[in-house]
């Protein structure tokens, strides 16, 4: 299934049970389903303030319907498209197309909009990651191949990934663009050799003119997707095309990446980006505002400023809270409202970073059990049943995929997990112990690291 109204039809379906129909006619009638490739859902809203406010109140039940709508695990993004001078089409314009009363094609574009050089704000701590992908965008292959974009979550990787096959398309009219994660790419390798389409998955990978992987470190452990990346590699690297790729750390400090591989990545340029200064901050801020056509006062954005400082992402996710505040009450706000808005922010910025495996520790000694028993093949309850909590957990608190969590359990595919955190949701309404259990160990992850 990759007709895009037909799955957003299916995942409506799903909507409407769990989300009352004046919420889905609120925040879902006017969206437009823009493409669905590998597992990849993009869905076009009128403006950032419905981005931000689906994004913050409805994103993990969305997921989780259009999951259960099309039998896999599916990421959702958001491309703003603006208001049209007709109505928004609705679901059932959409199902309608489905059944071929209305036809239309859909965008396939694997490239969002909104994620160009000039909405990019470059200051210190990205200056020399968007020179070097400025470089690469205007002369492909001839300076920096491949360019690997190092950083933390949020700080506009993936952004410049995107710049660059923008910028290279309006330079080469009609060049072959390909994006992708490294863990669409896992899928689509192992869909190719269940459906006998190697050909037709090395074709559309080894013929592209610039070749976007974001997020490689998923490609850990993986061997036969890094023996198949490894070719793909060398096929583009020879024919004279470019390459990027973007990942959480150095190509040398990716863990379980063969030698080979992190030798090819260390054949051209390493950038890292770094997260923004206050100088940044406040210009992206600005031209965020600007852009999003809403006036705040310089006071509230340098309070923005001032408190969200950890990465681009979550300070855009603040200045969006603010400006849906604003618009929806139609008046100015003081500072001393942006700080009751962004407590929650706020108090993010002194939590400790949760990952899986301090998920997994807790969860043991919380159980007192082995870490070893979080990743083991044994299947007692005294067992099972912290294993799940831990899946639901990590599902929670981490934002990794259902894949990666079941790769960290012991390599347990994506259907264990899904059914784990539905387990543990349906137990703590009606297991006060469980619920007080569960309650328990997320404070203690929250807890700063030094108390």
């Amino acid at each position: 299934m990759n007709n895009p109204p037909e799955v957003w039809v299916k995942v409506c379906r799903e909507l409407e049970k769990v989300i009352s129909p004046d919420a889905l006619h609120r925040w879902f009638s006017s969206i437009i389903p823009l493409s669905y490739d590998s597992g990849r859902l993009v869905l076009g809203v009128e403006n950032a303030i419905y981005q931000y406010w689906i994004e913050e109140n409805y994103l993990n039940q969305l997921r989780e319907c259009a999951t259960l709508a099309v039998g896999r695990e599916v990421k959702i993004s958001f491309d703003v498209v603006g208001s049209k001078d007709r109505p928004a089409p609705t679901a059932e314009d959409h199902l309608l197309q489905a059944e071929g009363k209305e036809k239309s094609k859909p965008l396939s574009s694997e490239l969002v909009s909104r994620y160009t050089f000039e909405s990019f704000v470059a200051g210190v701590n990205s200056q020399f990651a968007h020179a070097a992908a400025t470089a690469v965008a205007d002369a492909p292959a001839r300076t920096y191949n491949p360019l690997f974009i190092h950083g933390s979550v949020g700080l506009g990787k993936t952004h410049l990934l995107h710049a660059i096959g923008h910028r290279i398309v309006q330079k080469k009219k009609g060049a072959k663009i390909v994006y992708v994660t490294s863990e669409q790419f896992t899928n689509e390798f192992i869909s190719a050799i269940q459906h006998g389409e190697l050909v037709k998955f090395r074709r559309r990978f080894r013929q592209a003119d610039c070749l976007l992987i974001d997020d490689v470190q998923f490609f850990a452990g993986k061997d036969r997707s890094q023996e198949e990346f490894f070719h793909t590699f060398n096929a583009l690297f020879d024919g004279n095309r470019q390459i990027v790729l973007s990942s959480d750390s150095p190509p040398g400090d990716v863990a379980n990446l063969q030698k080979r591989l992190v030798s090819r990545f260390e054949w051209g340029l390493s950038a890292e980006l770094q997260s923004p200064d206050i100088e940044t901050r406040m210009a992206i801020l600005r031209k965020k505002t600007a852009t999003m056509q809403i006036r705040l006062g310089e006071s509230v954005l340098h309070f923005i400023a001032e408190r969200v400082k950890t990465n681009v992402r979550r300070l855009e996710g603040a200045l969006n809270r603010v400006a849906a505040w604003a618009a929806l009450h139609d008046r100015h706000i003081t500072p001393a409202q942006v700080e009751e808005l962004l407590k929650d922010f706020i108090q993010q910025e002194t939590k400790p970073i949760v990952t899986i495996e301090l998920i997994q520790r807790r969860v043991a000694e919380g159980y007192d059990l082995r870490v070893a028993d979080m990743t083991s093949k044994r299947r007692p309850a005294h067992i099972a049943l912290p294993r799940m909590v831990a899946m639901y957990l990590s599902r929670k608190m981490t934002g990794k995929s259902l894949q990666e969590i079941g790769e960290s359990f012991g390599g347990r595919d994506h259907g264990t997990v899904l059914h784990a955190c539905k387990t543990i949701t349906s137990k703590m309404q009606s297991d006060d112990r469980l619920q007080q259990m569960v309650g328990l160990l997320t404070h203690k992850l929250e807890e700063p690291a030094d108390r």
